[in-house]
């Protein structure tokens, strides 16, 4: 689910080259994003947890850098189908260069750690990583290049949001790689336009829509999650539908605080 919520990447132009930075227009130290969580049993949508999304100033190598951290839990009410303790923490210098990532995730029986570090020389990103079993002792280890950037699953978040969506058409693919614990691999975005989504604290925002899909062994699209990103110079996330192996669950945006810019994407707010 947390892993879920991190693919929080809206589409965007991804650099070719494995220069990764960038320039911060989207976010300042200290925003925290609340989001709570529905599972799907039975035709019946369940409240079953809580979400977190926060970033703050750090260091990294004694270099200025950024620290975002995702927080995601089920309730004890929901334990009793699927529990989920999931930690993500990703440090990318100010310049949004991913460096570390760390994904501590109890779901259900399975606990695993991943991590991975991100070096570059002559214009190849590296990238080592890590897999963890501590309940079985078992750890895998992978080690890839790419001669573009890679990401993991949250520095490709705070990346994305600081570029300009207005070229993308319906249809639009973003190709990317990622880090995911075991090896790299390439992610598929789409971007399927813009629509007007009211999130749990009834505030309604106009959003960018994309899709996160998979693609099987005949190259048939399956759709994994929806994103719904606020149409303002803050891009969050704003609800997420996702389609899980034990069902489907959604996020849905309760509340943002230390935001940079102004949420100017709301189109309609209940008065209370």
């Amino acid at each position: 689910m947390a892993g879920a919520i991190a693919l929080l990447a809206w589409g965007a132009a991804i650099p070719a080259a494995a220069q990764c930075e960038a320039k911060n227009e989207a976010f300042q130290s200290g925003e925290q994003v609340m989001y709570d969580l529905y599972f799907n049993w039975k035709f019946i949508w369940v409240k079953a947890g809580i979400a977190s999304l926060t970033l703050n100033e750090t260091t990294y190598n004694h270099e200025p850098a950024y620290r975002m951290n995702l927080l995601a839990m089920s309730s004890k009410r929901a334990d009793f189908f699927f529990k989920m303790r999931d930690t993500l923490t990703s440090t990318f210098t100010d310049k949004l260069e991913p460096r570390y990532f760390r994904k501590a995730a109890e779901e259900g029986k399975r606990y695993t750690v991943d991590e991975a570090w991100f070096s570059y020389k002559d214009g190849v990103s590296y990238a080592k990583q890590r897999r963890t079993f501590p309940r079985e002792g078992e750890v895998y280890e992978d080690e890839a290049s790419d001669s573009r950037c890679i990401f993991d699953m949250l520095s490709i978040l705070a990346q994305a949001r600081s570029y300009d969506p207005a070229d993308y058409k319906v249809g639009d693919k973003i190709l990317f790689p990622m880090a995911t614990g075991r090896k790299v691999e390439e992610q598929t975005l789409i971007y399927r336009g813009m629509e007007n989504v009211k999130a749990e604290n009834d505030i309604t925002y106009r959003c960018l829509v994309f899709s996160f899909v998979e693609y099987d062994k005949k190259g048939k699209e399956h759709e994994v999650i929806t994103f719904y990103i606020s149409d303002d110079l803050n891009h969050l996330p704003v609800r997420l539908d996702m389609y899980l192996n034990f069902g489907s669950a959604k996020a849905f945006l309760n509340g943002v605080r230390g935001n940079r810019h102004p949420m100017t994407s709301i189109v309609e707010k209940k008065k209370k």
